[in-house]
């Protein structure tokens, strides 16, 4: 007899305890000497991250071992595609920022369900903060449901690349260029809690910087798009997406979403898809 399917709360409570003792884990290395090295994307990587990322192999398989495996950290497998529940992982998000001791780093969980996710987490643990979200149930910090704090006047305030800005600045638009935040996941759930009104990425991102934080703002009620093809869907061959937008005005959506086009552009008919084997 096959057990019965796990619920995405069960999910979730599995998720949330993981990344508890991730992040203890995580910060016996935060603000001490580390070794680290850099990837061949030329991303730094170091031995908290490796180490973060074969406990939570080991925990969450050990709970789930019918579910697929995507972690930034660990050699890709394609037996994932077979699995209609993957774990997406990415042990501490934001290395740039862990390495040089700012405190905004997180890991990063989610469960996504034939591409879906159902069950997320992004937990700050420096910052004694854990944004977490089941599909259906709202998004909550720190277990209290997560409502959108308006920022009292002033422009919006939005995060991004130097060259982003310059067309935002070159199209008008009156607004804050926003604090920078290395972990792409923080960042963009910060749009969810009202600290930011937009946050971009550049076109390349991968399934484990956004899947938690795209279920966590889908929950509050704000839409994450790729800007060149819509809502990003998980676990395709290949796990990058393009240009990203998490908008809580939507106004600002043609202008953010313009700039990011002609900054990044998007896949043409002349160059392999998003979605399709990369060559190495």
């Amino acid at each position: 007899m096959h057990a019965a399917p796990t619920s995405a709360q069960e999910d979730l409570e599995l998720l949330r305890s993981s990344a508890v003792s991730a992040g203890i884990i995580a910060c016996g290395f935060f603000r001490a000497p580390v070794k680290a090295w850099t990837k061949d994307n030329a991303s730094p990587v170091s031995e908290a991250d490796i180490l973060v990322d074969r406990y939570l192999a080991a925990s969450l398989l050990a709970a789930r071992p019918d579910y697929g495996w995507l972690s930034e950290e660990t050699a890709d497998n394609p037996l994932r595609l077979t699995c209609r529940r993957v774990f997406v992982v990415d042990p501490i998000d934001g290395t740039k920022g862990f390495l040089r001791g700012e405190d905004s780093w997180t890991v990063s969980l989610a469960v996504v369900e034939d591409g879906v996710p159902i069950a997320g987490v992004v937990y700050a643990p420096v910052r004694n903060e854990m944004y977490d979200a089941c599909r259906g149930t709202g998004a909550r910090l720190n277990g209290a449901p997560l409502s959108r704090r308006r920022r009292a006047g002033g422009l919006p305030l939005i995060p991004a690349p130097t060259a982003v800005h310059q067309e935002l600045a070159a199209e008008g638009l009156d607004y804050t260029r926003g604090p920078s935040l290395p972990s792409l996941a923080y960042r963009l759930v910060q749009v969810a809690t009202g600290k930011l009104d937009a946050a971009v990425s550049r076109r390349g991102a991968q399934d484990w910087d956004i899947a938690a934080a795209a279920l966590i703002l889908e929950e509050a009620g704000i839409p994450l798009a790729d800007v060149c093809v819509g809502q990003p869907v998980f676990n395709k061959r290949d796990v990058r997406h393009g240009a990203l937008a998490a908008l809580s005005d939507m106004s600002l959506k043609p202008l953010v979403h313009a700039a990011l086009i002609k900054v990044y552009g998007c896949p043409s008919a002349a160059e392999p898809a998003l979605d399709s084997p990369q060559p190495s």
